[in-house]
């Protein structure tokens, strides 16, 4: 313990432990308990990108102008690594990193800190949402990757992203999608409004025409939501598929809101979708059932 509280800093170890994690107290504390000495030149070449950054897409015109900026003016702020194997693995400051590359520059200020990959995965994950938008689809990974690797409940991840649960449910379920719909909303071809309307379908071939249609037919929001909701609404089937009756359309309907997931409703049959034990909890504590352990 002792070892983790000099490598990390007793201010950083404070911000990792139950407060909310925001970036730029995370930035300013390294800068602030890092003397001038602790801020070397290091090779570009010797440093891998964060393993555990969610972007998967960087937008080039917005990294030439910053290599330009790099060009004229310099790096202001120096990115932070962490001491690797073989040189060094970031930890913030992708776009400033990938920018001096650009520039031409042969080496980049950074401070060495040392760090868990739990740490390396939150700030990567935050200096992405509170720095530059994510799409949906990067932030559902980003949050399922700490779910798992860190076996904490989406009620611990919203509380300490500073975000609601039902957000963190909703990003997470966009990961039930067919894949050609998740690849749309990376491209930012679909917006998250089109793709929750989208996830709470069944039928993978309707999301997938309806996916199209919002892009080919530039639909909004409540286009789509009427679209998938009006149970008269005409589709094109090869296969006709049995009409879902008026009465269990409503209450579907109802039931979808409710649970906020897909539900299913047939003749004397009800079928609640759920991602996992997270979300089946949620629901079993809407309907009141209590499991004793």
């Amino acid at each position: 313990m002792e070892q983790k509280k000099k490598a990390l800093g007793r201010g950083l170890e404070q911000l990792f432990s139950n407060e909310v994690l925001d970036f730029d107290s995370f930035e300013n504390k390294v800068i602030e308990e890092s003397n001038e000495s602790d801020i070397k030149e290091i090779s570009v070449d010797e440093i891998r990108s964060n393993p555990y950054q969610p972007r998967k897409n960087f937008d080039q015109k917005s990294l030439d102008e910053l290599a330009q900026s790099i060009k004229t003016y310099g790096i202001f702020q120096p990115i932070i690594v962490k001491k690797s194997i073989k040189g060094y693995d970031l930890i913030a400051g992708e776009r400033r990193l990938r920018a001096t590359k650009l520039a031409g520059l042969k080496t980049i200020p950074a401070i060495v800190k040392n760090m868990t990959d739990e740490q390396m995965r939150e700030i990567a994950l935050l200096e992405n949402l509170q720095r530059e938008d994510l799409t949906a689809i990067e932030l559902a990974w980003a949050y399922k990757d700490i779910i798992d690797s860190s076996n904490i409940k989406q009620d611990d991840l919203a509380h300490k992203l500073g975000k609601s649960r039902s957000h963190i449910t909703n990003t997470l379920g966009l990961l039930r999608l067919p894949k050609e719909v998740q690849n749309m909303i990376l491209d930012n071809k679909i917006s998250m409004g089109h793709a929750r309307v989208l996830s709470k379908l069944e039928d993978d071939d309707l999301i997938i025409e309806y996916a199209n249609r919002v892009i080919n037919d530039d639909l909004s929001v409540r286009d789509l939501e009427l679209m998938a909701t009006e149970p008269g609404i005409k589709k094109k089937r090869e296969i006709k598929k049995k009409v879902l009756d008026d009465s269990y359309y409503y209450v579907q309907k109802e039931l979808r809101d409710k649970f906020d997931t897909k539900v299913k409703v047939t003749d004397k049959k009800i079928e609640i979708f759920y991602s996992d034990n997270d979300m089946l909890d949620r629901i079993l504590k809407i309907v009141g059932v209590k499991i004793d352990e």
